[in-house]
């Protein structure tokens, strides 16, 4: 399944990518985010591996973030890695004008086991839904300082 959401941030691309690139600050835009650590490779460097826990309700989630390629202020491309499911997100940063900048986020899942396959073939409007979720709050977050941890 493959998808692509964008949004634009009130930001100069440059303002825009100290608070995307800065770890500390995805719990303010990741609803759910509990904690994350570093576990190979040096931080935010191609082929460094984060682990990211989540609590959605009463479901827990665990992803491995793997870095592919960095090329700020222009494409940050990871993938998502957990049971039954691989996530390949490819980012674009653009300029509109000065003071405003365009994030595409081009989104691929490929799932494994049959639920996940089930689930990606009943609802792939979720997770259109839960990826433009986050657009919408880093953006909230970034032009106006509002958290989702904080909710």
């Amino acid at each position: 399944m493959k998808y692509t959401t964008e949004i634009t941030i009130d930001l100069p691309r440059t303002e825009f990518i100290k608070k995307l690139d800065n770890p500390e600050n995805m719990r303010h835009w990741q609803r759910g985010l509990t904690e994350y650590k570093q576990i190979s490779g040096n931080p935010g460097e191609e082929g460094a591996k984060m682990e990211l826990h989540y609590k959605m309700g009463k479901r827990e989630m665990v992803l491995v973030e793997t870095i592919i390629k960095r090329n700020l202020p222009y494409e940050f491309h990871t993938t998502y890695d957990t049971k039954g499911v691989h996530n390949i997100q490819k980012n674009y940063f653009n300029d509109l004008d000065d003071h405003t900048t365009k994030w595409i986020s081009e989104s691929e899942f490929q799932f494994s086991g049959f639920m996940m396959k089930v689930m990606g073939f009943l609802m792939p409007g979720a997770f259109k839904k839960q990826s433009l979720k986050y657009l919408q709050d880093f953006k909230a977050f970034a032009e106006k300082g509002v958290s989702v941890s904080e909710s």
